[in-house]
């Protein structure tokens, strides 16, 4: 089922997310039903406080990027209460999007590489390294599970510049081509 994605200025989106227990009800149609989500949205990542849950479940496919990077080719993952252990010194500025700012992009400094434990759609808990764009996918999705967005990481100017932007996000006056959740005020 296609969920609605809540928009910017939702209260939702600036929760710190809780942990998922091992018999959350329903877990394995709430993946598929997130994957299904974000496919619909043309989205490569998407995080429970997008469909409105305040909690810590990630859905990842990377494989539409993997013609411009390479190491996403075959990066899909389910990550459950996932925990970065480690980033890299590196960092990178790549423009990113969200499902829930429809219409902003800009330019995020993000490390290159993180180290992450994680469980998996079975619960299975896993340990990664990943890197380059697969490694930013990661990143901004996690963010969400922390009440973050992108653009906190980008700089007030740049804010401000898209101040009308967001504005309008707030009042739900976008365009989507997928189901959205505004925030109402």
């Amino acid at each position: 089922m296609i969920l609605p994605v809540y928009l910017y200025g939702h209260p939702v989106l600036r929760q710190e997310a809780k942990d998922v227990p091992a018999n959350y009800p329903g877990l394995e149609k709430l993946i598929a039903d997130m994957f299904e989500t974000m496919y619909h949205a043309e989205g490569i990542g998407l995080a429970a406080p997008q469909i409105g849950l305040s909690i810590r479940l990630l859905v990842l496919d990377g494989d539409p990027m993997s013609r411009e990077y390479p190491e996403c080719k075959g990066f899909k993952r389910v990550m459950i209460n996932p925990v970065i252990e480690e980033y890299s010194d590196r960092e990178t500025a790549t423009e990113e999007g969200c499902l829930s700012l429809p219409g902003i992009h800009e330019k995020v400094m993000r490390p290159d590489s993180i180290r992450i434990k994680y469980a998996d759609e079975n619960m299975v808990e896993r340990k990664e390294r990943i890197g380059g764009f697969a490694a930013r996918i990661v990143q901004h999705e996690y963010e969400h599970l922390d009440g973050l967005i992108f653009i906190d990481g980008i700089s007030a100017i740049r804010r401000q510049l898209n101040k009308k932007k967001l504005t309008n996000i707030i009042k739900g006056q976008t365009n989507c081509s997928y189901k959205t959740k505004a925030s109402g005020k």
